[in-house]
Formats: C-alpha cells, sequence, structure tokens
C-alpha cells in the first residue's frame, strides 16, 4: 500500500502542479515554451500559478520572492526568445530552503547569452534589460551548456537582500484579477523624481510586460483607454487622458494627419467645421477632479506637430481645472500609432515638476506604443465583425417562405460569431405553386466560404425559377463551381507569373471549392405536400412518420465541385399530416464526444423519434439541445438543421 500523500501533494495534484517529496523536499513545475513573444507571457503565468499555489501551502511567504520570480522569468525567456529563437524548456522549483531556483533551456549553444536583450522581431515585441538585471536579484546564476542545448539559471533567495528592500514592486501574482483592478495591482506604487530610478532598474520591465498582457486581451477600443488610465494613475502620473481618433477622417484639428499645421504647436482648439478627437477618458487621483478636468482637456485637444511621431511633446497645463495644489506641473502628450497610422494621443501629468524624469517619459512611450497595439487591434476586430455580420446578413435569406399546409423550423448557429459561416440554409417561393428550400455547408469558413455560398444561394434562386427540377439544378450548379474555380486558378497563376513568380503547371490543378447540398422542391396538393428533393453529399434527410418510424427520404450523391459532368438523380416522397422531414448539416451529424459522434449508431434517428407528436418548433429545438448535451461543450462546428412538418 503506498505511502498517503500531503496536503501539498494532494493540492498540487488537483491543481496541475508536479510536486515531489523526499530528501531536499522542493516543489517543482515544468514546461515547454515555443520561440515566440507568447512564450514569456506564458512563462509569467505558470510560475504565477505555481506561486500562488505554494503561498496557499505556506511554502512561500515572501511576495518579494514572487515579485523578484516574475522578472527573473521574463528576462531569462525573453533572453532566449530573442537570441535563440528555439523552443524554451522552462524548470522553476521551490528548494527545501525557500530559495527558488529558475532554469531556461534553449537550443542553440553557439549563441551565448547577452547583456542586453534586443527587440524581439515580431509584431508586438518585449524588450529586456537582460541577464544584468537577473544577476542583481540573484543570489547565483550561471550558464551550463550541453550537447545541443544552453541552460541559464538563476537562484533567488528566499528572502530580498537590504538594498532591495529600499526598492518598490507591484505585486505580480495579483494580476490574475480582471478588469481595472488588474491595472491598479499592475501599476508600479507613487514614486517621486528621487526613487524612479531605483524602481525603473527593477520592475520596469516586468509592469511592461504585464501591461502588455491585459491590454492584448481587449477588444473593445474605449475599455483599452480605462486600462491605460488605471495603469498610469496615480503611479506614474497624477492625471492622464486619452483622446481617440476618428480614423475615417484622420483629421485633428482643421488639418489631416502627419500634415503639420501652420505655425505648428498646439492650436485653441477653434477650426470651423474642424473634425476633433474624442476624448475617450480622463483620470485623476482625486475623483473630485475628474469632471473638471474633462472639461478644461475637451477645451483644448491635442494637435501634433507631427502626426506620425509617438513623442513625447510638450502639452499645457490645465492648472485652474486641478485646484490650489496644482497650479503648476507638466504634461506630456504621446502620439498612439500603429501600423503607421495614428489612433489618438495619451497625455500624461505630474503636479510640481519641472519636468518629468527621462526614465518616466520613455516609460510611458513604452507603454503607449502597447497601447495603440491595442487600440488598433480593437478597431480591427470592430472591423471584421461589422464586415461578417453584414457579409452573413447577405449570405442567409431575410425571412422564410410560408407555405401552405407545411409548418417549418429553423435552427441556425454558426461557431464562429464574428465570422461568415460555412453553412447556409434558404427557403423561396418559385411560382406555379411551387416552393424550394436547401441547406448547405461549404468545405471551409470565412471569406472563402461567402464567396461559395454568394455564388450558390443566388443561383439555386435563379435556375428554380428558371423552371429547372431539382436534379437540374444541381448538374448546374456543379459546372458552375467547377468553372468558377478554375477561372479563379487562372487568374492567379497569371498573376503569379506578372509577378515574377514560379509558373503554374497543370499539377497544381484548380482549386476546386466543394459544396454538400440538400436541395428540394416542395408541392402542396390535396392531403399533403409532395417533395422532390435531392443530396449531394451531404447528411441524408430523415422522415419521421405519425407512428414514430424514421427512414432515409433521399439516396447518396457526389459532393458539388468535385466531378466534372457529374449526372444527379431526385427522388419524390408525400408528406401527409404528421409528417416531418429533418434536414441537418454535418455540425449536428458529427458532433463529438471523445471518439464518439452524435450519428453513430443512427443516434439521430434514435433522437427524431422520440419526437412522435410534437410540433416542427419543438423537434428543432430538442434536436438542438440534444446535440449541445452530447459534447459537454460549445459546438466546434457550424450547426443547421429544418423541420418540414406537414399539416
Amino acid at each position: 500500500m503506498g505511502a498517503i500523500p500531503t496536503q501539498r501533494e494532494t493540492v498540487a495534484r488537483i491543481r496541475g502542479v508536479p510536486a515531489h517529496r523526499g530528501t531536499g523536499e522542493r516543489t517543482e513545475v515544468r514546461t515547454t515554451l515555443p520561440g515566440s513573444p507568447l512564450a514569456p507571457g506564458s512563462a509569467r503565468a505558470l510560475v504565477r500559478a505555481a506561486l500562488s499555489d505554494w503561498t496557499d501551502l505556506g511554502l512561500v511567504g515572501s511576495d518579494r520572492l514572487a515579485d523578484d520570480a516574475m522578472v527573473a522569468v521574463s528576462e531569462l525567456v525573453t533572453n532566449a526568445v530573442v537570441h535563440a529563437g528555439t523552443e524554451v524548456e522552462l524548470i522553476c522549483h521551490l528548494e527545501d530552503t525557500g530559495a527558488l531556483v529558475v532554469e531556461v533551456t534553449d537550443h542553440h549553444p553557439s549563441r551565448a547569452p547577452r547583456e542586453h536583450a534586443a527587440e524581439v522581431p515580431h509584431e508586438t515585441p518585449e524588450y529586456g534589460r537582460g541577464l544584468r538585471l537577473v544577476a542583481s536579484l540573484a543570489e547565483s546564476w550561471g550558464v551550463t551548456y550541453r550537447t545541443g542545448a544552453k541552460t541559464v539559471w538563476a537562484r533567488l533567495p528566499a528572502e530580498a537582500n537590504a538594498a532591495a528592500d529600499e526598492i518598490e514592486a507591484y505585486a505580480g501574482e495579483r494580476a490574475l484579477e480582471r478588469g481595472l483592478k488588474v491595472a491598479e495591482i499592475l501599476a508600479p506604487e507613487p514614486q517621486r523624481a528621487e526613487r524612479d530610478r531605483d524602481w525603473l532598474d527593477r520592475g520596469a520591465l516586468s509592469f511592461l510586460a504585464e501591461a502588455s498582457d491585459l491590454l492584448a486581451g481587449q477588444l473593445d477600443e474605449n475599455l483599452v483607454a480605462a486600462l491605460t488610465g488605471q495603469l498610469i494613475v496615480p503611479r506614474l502620473a497624477d492625471w492622464c487622458a486619452v483622446w481617440l481618433e476618428d480614423e475615417a477622417t484622420g483629421r485633428w484639428g482643421n488639418h489631416r494627419s502627419g500634415a503639420p499645421e501652420s505655425g505648428g504647436g498646439w492650436g485653441d482648439g477653434s477650426g470651423a467645421g474642424a473634425a476633433w478627437p474624442r476624448l475617450a477618458r480622463v483620470w485623476h487621483g482625486s475623483e473630485n477632479r475628474i469632471e473638471e478636468l474633462r472639461r478644461a482637456l475637451e477645451k483644448d485637444p491635442p494637435r501634433p506637430r507631427d502626426g506620425l511621431r509617438s513623442g513625447p511633446e510638450p502639452y499645457p497645463w490645465p492648472g485652474e481645472a486641478l485646484g490650489p495644489q496644482g497650479t503648476d506641473g507638466t504634461a506630456l502628450a504621446y502620439r498612439l500609432i500603429a501600423g503607421g497610422r495614428p489612433l489618438g494621443t495619451l497625455v500624461i501629468g505630474r503636479c510640481g515638476l519641472l519636468s518629468f524624469p527621462d526614465e518616466i517619459t520613455g516609460l510611458v512611450e513604452d507603454l503607449s506604443r502597447r497601447v495603440a497595439l491595442a487600440i488598433g487591434a480593437a478597431r480591427q476586430y470592430a472591423r471584421q465583425a461589422t464586415i461578417s455580420a453584414v457579409l452573413q446578413r447577405g449570405l442567409l435569406p431575410g425571412a422564410v417562405a410560408e407555405i401552405p399546409g407545411l409548418r417549418s423550423a429553423l435552427v441556425y448557429e454558426p461557431c464562429d460569431k464574428g465570422g461568415p459561416s460555412g453553412d447556409f440554409y434558404d427557403l423561396f417561393p418559385v411560382g406555379d405553386g411551387r416552393w424550394c428550400f436547401a441547406v448547405g455547408d461549404v468545405q471551409g469558413k470565412g471569406p472563402e466560404a461567402a464567396v461559395v455560398i454568394g455564388l450558390a444561394r443566388p443561383w439555386l434562386r435563379l435556375l428554380a425559377r428558371e423552371g429547372y427540377r431539382v436534379a437540374d439544378v444541381l448538374d448546374r450548379l456543379n459546372q458552375l463551381l467547377l468553372d468558377d474555380a478554375t477561372e479563379a486558378a487562372d487568374a492567379a497563376a497569371r498573376a503569379l507569373v506578372a509577378a515574377g513568380g514560379r509558373p503554374v503547371t497543370a499539377s497544381d490543378g484548380p482549386q476546386t471549392r466543394f459544396l454538400s447540398l440538400l436541395y428540394g422542391e416542395l408541392a402542396p396538393f390535396d392531403g399533403g405536400v409532395r417533395c422532390t428533393l435531392a443530396s449531394a453529399g451531404h447528411p441524408l434527410p430523415l422522415l419521421l412518420g405519425p407512428d414514430g418510424q424514421v427512414r432515409t427520404a433521399a439516396q447518396p450523391q457526389t459532393l458539388l465541385g468535385v466531378v466534372e459532368d457529374a449526372t444527379y438523380t431526385s427522388e419524390t416522397i408525400e408528406l401527409r399530416p404528421g409528417d416531418s422531414l429533418l434536414c441537418v448539416t454535418d455540425g449536428v451529424t458529427e458532433r463529438r464526444s471523445g471518439s464518439r459522434q452524435f450519428d453513430d449508431g443512427d443516434g439521430l434517428a434514435q433522437a427524431l423519434s422520440g419526437c412522435v407528436g410534437l410540433s416542427a418548433e419543438l423537434i428543432a429545438e430538442r434536436i438542438r439541445r440534444l446535440v449541445h448535451e452530447f459534447g459537454g461543450g460549445a459546438p466546434e462546428d457550424d450547426l443547421a438543421l429544418l423541420v418540414l412538418q406537414a399539416e
């Protein structure tokens, strides 16, 4: 019988932190990270979670050790990513003495560790102060070489030295909280000139890294502005403001961004018909001063000399708005620029100073670049969401037709709420007492799927209204997809040759666009509805009778857009009162739970057989609920189902 686990081992197992017991008791976490800009943030998150666990268990008693660990881990991993670029292995273990040992291994041993990390060559770089900062924190550190790998290690003492006690550090492990509270915890404690340099030498890197993580997760530019204010005030400045620019006009005052205004300098806010920036957020250390400061700042929006220079530049001091204690001070403006485009301006102010220390201006400039990237990403997300919503509305019918003697119910749930779905449906009249319906699934998502749906849906309607029957519609739609794919491939080949690339050969082939489709025609008659339908590579429709019997209502045929000159066939059934026809996409049939799918063992037919006596709406809702419950989590594919029930 094995040894009874200790409380520490039990908690560690639950939280996923490996725990080891024996001589020289220690607790350890380890992971392998990709050599990308995401690695430092992932490393900090892992170590922060481990330190939180160990603190709860009484194994770590010093907040300073956690602060030092965040800096050391961030520096060592950043150094490895910048100067090696390989996968990074991180090991962090707590010794029985309370000291923490951090080891970071990369697989490019020919490159020695450098004293200063440079910019990571990616879109969102981090900057590091290298091993000099690690050496100042560590009790000991070193580099170990072995075949194919290099390890840089640092041993952090359980208690900080006397010199370190003089330095204020933010509580990194509490930065897991969200929203404005995160920013408040993240920023350094209030400092003044004589102590700014001490904090910057030790805490600035970790502050910027954690601020990047916080800002990068926001998809709303107004929330980014709010978080920025909370990060800066009252710790780096007494007040700050964020203006956001109208990206469509790109104008400040009465000139376009990037074009210096006559006379330069900061304007007085005048200019008839000007497109002024929007003052999105104002922060002050005293809540009582915010509204008055806002009114003063709105009268004097920033107008930079050079619209593409990030700053800092002097900004007029709004003394009267800050009360008797704020008559004198210094304010600086930082242009927020991302992707070569100005997005707004960040202004900070501190009372009682003739000028900001250079270290603070540099730190805020680094922070302003991260703020600009976050605003740019939020705007890009908003634009994409708007475009996707417009596309989605254009690819789906505005309303589903009502058919005499037939009730219909629809469930449509795209997996990606921010992009066009690969599934589509339609139910429309074609004249002469006939209606047509379609449930389709494009092999792809996003813009590629939108292109295919944009071709298929209007052609289905056009061919049906021209009098083509079900099988003929599929024949022509198949050829249309093949022709369009061939033309697209030819155009791409010509563009590649014109650009100096290699010619596309026959082996490259046309980029065929596949489409699975269930298509049918409905014709009401006395006593029911006649339904002629065909399935092209699509899950077969199921017919539920009043007696609970379920059977398939079509034969499987080839996907559209695959075989040249394919010939499709159709079949006709009659829907009598009480009969229900269920049409679904593979988001229903292939819904997974582990290795099982929803339709394994005729699972969909069994689910439908239990819907006897239910209305079309209740059948659709019950199948939807069973599909959701089957997987345990949210569906990972688009989901569409249509129920047609004869009355």
